[in-house]
């Protein structure tokens, strides 16, 4: 049997957990130590979880420890992560890659140079609803994909998270926060974008926490919190996308795929699992399609994806390079938005190869 790489944790917040939960149920990974600027909290999660508490210089110092996962917050992923490359670690950082093209490129170019894997999530393009999802479109089952269309649309984590500032500043917003997960799934369903325009909006330029520990302070909005746009895919076909932390409900599509033979719609992209949908222009209704890949999967897929293709000399799929390209994309989003012209993409990007039928971590 093929020896766990072991992983270690910067960021012991609100997604940890789940890390921590899920890389438990692979087994090519294993998750020994956890670090954190707060080192008591740190402790806590780490007697919680029984792995080791170390301070952060610890963690990156520790020679058996291969992959160190960043769950810090958005506005310091870049400088982790460039920390844990320098420290001759690689790294999984969680959404987004960075807060600039800048700091992207100049990750993607530190771990280049050192030798070293940059992955990033979401991994949720791993689980059985997407991934069933690229299947059915692989397969020829809606024909050649011609348009795509997704909407996010909540009333923010203003009102229950713990820590809401963070999701109303640069380098978040609902389309750095929540974008990752809909242009991740897109890219993978069909393909690389060239060119994005779009509009944006601030609605509520002060919004008011909810959460017990803070309930009425006043969290203030740095970036638009409604961005909706269209995008050309270099395949030359046409999308739409919607993010937007300013509405209550909504029974918009979340996501769904147009083909020259039939129209696929595609579960809730923050999950792993979901229910799949197919219309095709021979039955002429909609029918539900079995998951043909497991939805028993979570945070952390893409980790051990990455393990494996260290271990096997292949390209892993949730990539430094795709989550630089939905950050150039969702940058473009915002610049569309300022300037009121087309923002061509500057990155270039294959879909990540699809799953296989048998393959397990």
């Amino acid at each position: 049997m093929t020896e766990k790489t072991r992983v270690g944790i910067i960021g012991t917040g609100n997604i940890a957990p789940a890390y921590v939960k899920w890389s438990r149920t692979f087994s090519n990974i294993d998750v020994v130590a956890c670090a954190d600027v707060d080192e008591a909290r740190a402790q806590v999660f780490a007697k919680e979880y029984a792995i080791r508490a170390l301070s952060v210089a610890a963690l990156l110092a520790d020679p058996q420890i291969e992959i160190i996962i960043n769950l810090t917050i958005p506005k310091v992923h870049a400088e982790v992560s460039l920390a844990i490359l320098e420290a001759g670690k690689h790294v999984y950082s969680e959404k987004p890659l960075a807060a600039t093209r800048e700091d992207g490129l100049r990750i993607l170019a530190t771990a280049d140079a050192a030798g070293l894997r940059v992955g990033c999530a979401p991994d949720t393009v791993l689980g059985g609803g997407i991934q069933t999802c690229r299947k059915l479109i692989d397969d020829g089952a809606i024909g050649d994909v011609v348009a795509a269309t997704g909407f996010m649309g909540s009333h923010g984590p203003d009102g229950w998270h713990p820590n809401p500032y963070m999701f109303f500043q640069r380098g978040a917003g609902p389309m750095l926060d929540m974008g990752p997960y809909y242009l991740t799934t897109l890219v993978t369903l069909v393909g690389g974008i060239k060119k994005i325009t779009s509009i944006g909006h601030i609605s509520f330029p002060i919004r008011t926490a909810g959460h017990e520990s803070i309930r009425g302070e006043a969290v203030p909005v740095e970036v638009p919190t409604h961005m909706t746009g269209s995008m050309q895919f270099a395949n030359g076909a046409v999308g739409t996308l919607t993010t937007t932390f300013d509405i209550w409900q909504h029974k918009q599509p979340i996501i769904e795929i147009y083909g020259s033979e039939g129209t696929l719609r595609v579960p809730d992209p923050n999950t792993f699992g979901g229910e799949v949908e197919l219309w095709q222009s021979g039955t002429k209704e909609w029918r539900t399609v079995p998951l043909m890949f497991s939805d028993n999967v979570g945070r952390g897929m893409g980790v051990a994806d990455m393990a494996a293709a260290i271990r096997d000399g292949r390209p892993h799929r949730a990539s430094g390079a795709l989550a630089y390209h939905v950050l150039d994309a969702m940058l473009a989003f915002e610049e569309s938005s300022e300037s009121g012209q087309h923002i061509p993409l500057t990155s270039i990007v294959e879909r990540p190869a699809a799953l296989s039928v048998d393959e397990r971590f």
